[in-house]
């Protein structure tokens, strides 16, 4: 009704268009000759708690309630003031977003999603790949495309990319990368035995060399002391891309009325990133298609999208140099971190990768891969107490009720699952890591089985059609990592609490200090 009131004011447009949300969709289904009597009967959509515009704006500018909190923190704060279904209205051109802590929603929005999900990305890079970089990137792409256009490329991409025989192909390509670092480690410790304060770096670096051979089937050299330039360049302009674009999507900005000078530097780091990619792949195509496999079985990823779809392949290669490298270097470190804050779950672990790898030096194959369940349970825990990020997140597929509340159409939604992760509600000894928990044979009276819990809370790589499409590699990566590290040293962690930068990607802040001390047999 305010709302109303002022839009009729000619004087008071633009602030109409700045402060307030998108246009609500319109909600069929009370409109339908037979009304679902739970939506009619449902409190309606503007009664859901929140903040107002100008009070989020507060709340986000310096000295406010929210500013400069991490993600997960940010979540946190809004659900204690607003509680488990909270709206954040739209601003500046933005839509609406509703969050919900409750599993059982989580469900009820991923079961009624539709044909073709809708989960929004990061406006600021559907801006520049659509606006400004029209030429190499055609409308396509999994992060920034939706509807038709979206299934026509996951449609091509997904046989490629999901088939099991195409991840065991790189094993033998990964483990080689993986074992050339652990060559690195023992020249990286100082006299106590610890990494550098740039560790981190390095684990980024292993992540770019390891998604290099997955995207362009081709060594990049980052591991090397003169790395080149331009790879060293790339991963600092990936961290900056991560950081601008938190900056632009999630906090207040006007960028799509007025380019912001945090807007102009995002256009300059993407042109970076766009540039420096578009060479490397450009010369594996090249290369790909002077001197093609002389078998199916033995092509890549890159040479199977290319005798299907070119530009599909290409842009493929782009999202995954872009998207794969801080997830999987984040993901890899939180699991890293706890392994070395629990050494009887290290210990355990290493006894698990003894039998497949009797020496150090015994080659990672798909077969001795199989039989890793410790290993893999590990990983889940390790994401679910530090999770790389907070949730995921879907547009309404139809019209829904959550928690006594309308939900029309078209709403975007947040489900921020790692809220919940270490709340005992959900998991038992939640704040434990009980990487036991995650085992077929898990004792509920010793160690509480994962399968207690809700079956839609932990979904790391999503769910349904727009699950994350290199789910398979991203684990194969984080395996082969593990198993190496793990079978050849001992590392610990003895500086406290591990914290995480303000990001999209929960990246640590902490200084990468492991004590990593060689495994003697």
């Amino acid at each position: 009704m305010i709302r109303n009131a002022i839009a009729r004011k000619p004087a008071q447009v633009v602030l109409v268009r700045l402060f307030s949300n998108q246009p609500q969709p319109a909600h069929n289904s009370a409109a339908s000759e037979t009304p679902d009597p739970e939506w009619v009967n449902a409190q309606p959509y503007e009664s859901i708690p929140g903040p107002g515009s100008i009070q989020m704006l507060r709340n986000f500018a310096p000295g406010g309630r929210y500013y400069n909190l991490t993600m997960p923190d940010m979540m946190q704060a809004l659900r204690d003031d607003y509680g488990d279904l909270y709206r954040l209205p739209g601003t500046f051109g933005r839509h609406d977003m509703v969050a919900t802590f409750k599993p059982d929603d989580f469900e009820t929005i991923l079961r009624t999603e539709g044909q073709w999900p809708i989960r929004r990305g990061l406006d600021s890079l559907a801006y520049y790949r659509q606006k400004v970089r029209p030429e190499v990137f055609k409308g396509m792409g999994l992060v920034t495309e939706q509807g038709e256009e979206w299934q026509h490329f996951r449609t091509i991409a997904n046989p490629v990319m999901l088939q099991p025989k195409t991840v065991q192909l790189y094993v033998d390509k990964l483990d080689e990368v993986a074992q050339d670092f652990m060559k690195i480690i023992p020249n990286l410790r100082d006299a106590k035995n610890e990494m550098p304060a740039d560790f981190n770096q390095w684990i980024n670096r292993w992540a770019l060399e390891m998604m290099g051979v997955l995207a362009l089937d081709t060594r990049l050299g980052v591991l090397e002391a003169d790395q080149p330039a331009e790879a060293k360049e790339m991963i600092r302009l990936i961290r900056e891309f991560l950081e601008l674009s938190y900056q632009l999507d999630i906090v207040p900005s006007v960028w799509k009325y007025y380019k912001t000078p945090t807007f102009n530097r995002l256009i300059t780091v993407l042109d970076g990133i766009t540039d420096i990619i578009k060479a490397k792949v450009d010369a594996a195509v090249t290369r790909l298609e002077k001197n093609p496999s002389k078998s199916s079985d033995a092509m890549s990823v890159l040479e199977k999208l290319l005798k299907v779809d070119r530009d599909v392949a290409v842009i493929m290669a782009f999202d995954m140099l872009q998207a794969g490298v801080d997830t999987t270097s984040s993901g890899t470190i939180s699991i890293l971190h706890a392994l070395a804050t629990n050494p009887e779950k290290q210990n355990k672990l290493r006894e698990e990768i003894r039998a497949i790898l009797p020496d150090k030096n015994s080659p990672l194959t798909p077969d001795n891969m199989r039989n890793l369940p410790y290993l893999r349970a590990c990983i889940k825990e390790g994401l679910r107490i530090q999770s790389p990020i907070v949730g995921n997140v879907r547009t309404a597929g139809k019209d829904l009720v959550l928690q006594g509340y309308r939900i029309p159409k078209g709403t975007d939604l947040l489900m921020p699952a790692m809220t919940l992760y270490k709340d005992e509600r959900y998991y038992a000894r939640a704040q434990e890591f009980l990487p036991e928990r995650w085992l077929k044979e898990s004792d509920s009276e010793q160690v509480p089985s994962a399968k207690s819990a809700h079956p839609f809370l932990f979904l790391p790589f999503g769910f349904g059609p727009r699950t994350c499409i290199g789910r398979r590699l991203a684990m194969m990566e984080m395996e082969i990592f593990l198993a190496r590290v793990t079978r050849q040293f001992e590392y610990r962690w003895n500086h406290g609490p591990l914290k995480i930068i303000t990001s999209l990607i929960n990246a640590p802040a902490n200084e990468l200090r492991f004590e990593m001390k060689e495994v003697v047999d």
